[in-house]
């Protein structure tokens, strides 16, 4: 592909991910060429505002058949992704979508086919990690033997709700998916990144609502028992940030365990009293340590995405990667579903 600025496409707005997706492009230089949504979202006014000089199409075909078109980035509701994603891959574009990219193993399935058909990119942006320095360093400590051989992995990825925003699909499992085929994909991300683990398997798996009484089918609850035969692994994900609590999405914490010690970050607050962000702490047999994470440089995301557009590479999140997280998640979803009702 040759140097000229990426040209971008925005199909669905539905979810407000669709600001920041578009945004991290443009602000490397790629060109939004025009955007689609269905009705009039309550992110419409938003998105509009952000971006006044793009033009709206009535029909997001027109923006497939475009064939100056590179990239479409898409947030619209969660059960119409999986349909559109695979339309602009076999249209030749290559897609960054709004997580969760599908919400079931058949339509997981039929993505793993249309990336293989046309050789295109489907990126689900579930990666966290690419903005959390901390984790990169936890990586770089466990990878120099820092705490020994690690066993186990525990993560709490609190949210916060924020309910004015939340249009009804988002209570609807069918056409969201759940709060493990959401939010614990960052997770499963996570354990796979500072592990190394890829042969996984889901032991237990649970959801609850217990503050959404409006909303009987909602989740606002979830954790999954998970690991290898070589690490074990447990996560928590809620809807629970106080509204006390900094703005930041909530207090978000890994704890890897090692044979030889332990580390454990605090991705957006230390209650405790230390400003900012990113900290970073390390105990093991000869150092009781806190490290600030908060200058350290680390790849983005946009930049990487952008990068594998131009030289068809793998250096974001390779395919087999997002494949993986994304399956974990669903089945959790699917064990835990088990004995609940249908929406």
């Amino acid at each position: 592909m040759s140097s000229h600025p990426l040209r971008v496409a925005v199909i669905g707005i539905d979810h407000r991910h669709a600001y920041g997706l578009l945004s991290g492009l443009v602000e490397l230089g790629a060109r939004p060429v025009g955007w689609w949504t269905e009705g009039s979202p309550n992110t419409l006014e938003g998105f509009v505002k952000l971006f006044p000089d793009v033009p709206r199409v009535d029909d997001y075909r027109r923006l497939l058949d475009d064939k100056s078109v590179d990239i479409v980035v898409m947030a619209p509701e969660g059960a119409d992704r999986a349909g559109i994603a695979i339309e602009a891959l076999e249209a030749g574009k290559d897609v960054m979508s709004d997580k969760p990219g599908v919400i079931t193993l058949e339509e997981l399935a039929a993505m793993r086919s249309a990336v293989e058909r046309t050789g295109r990119i489907w990126s689900p942006n579930f990666a966290e990690r690419f903005r959390i320095p901390s984790l990169v360093k936890a990586k770089e400590l466990i990878d120099a033997g820092e705490i020994g051989r690690v066993v186990h992995f525990n993560g709490l990825g609190p949210q916060r709700l924020r309910l004015n925003p939340r249009p009804q699909w988002f209570f609807e499992p069918r056409r969201f998916g759940g709060i493990l085929t959401d939010l614990m994909l960052h997770q499963f991300d996570n354990f796979i990144y500072l592990t190394g683990e890829t042969q996984i398997d889901i032991a237990a798996s649970w959801v609850g609502n217990f503050n959404q009484p409006d909303h009987p089918y909602f989740e606002d609850l979830g954790e999954v028992t998970f690991g290898s035969q070589q690490v074990r692994g447990y996560a928590r994900v809620d809807w629970y940030t106080p509204d006390a609590l900094p703005l930041n999405p909530g207090d978000g914490r890994i704890t890897i365990l090692g044979t030889d010690g332990y580390i454990e970050i605090r991705k957006f607050v230390d209650i405790a009293g230390r400003p900012g962000k990113e900290h970073l702490f390390i105990v093991n047999k000869t150092r009781c340590d806190y490290v600030d994470c908060s200058n350290l440089v680390v790849p983005g995301y946009h930049q990487l995405f952008m990068d594998d557009v131009r030289n068809r590479t793998e250096t974001c999140l390779g395919h087999e990667h997002v494949f993986r997280v994304t399956e974990l998640s669903i089945k959790a979803q699917n064990l835990s579903n088990s004995s609940r009702p249908a929406a």
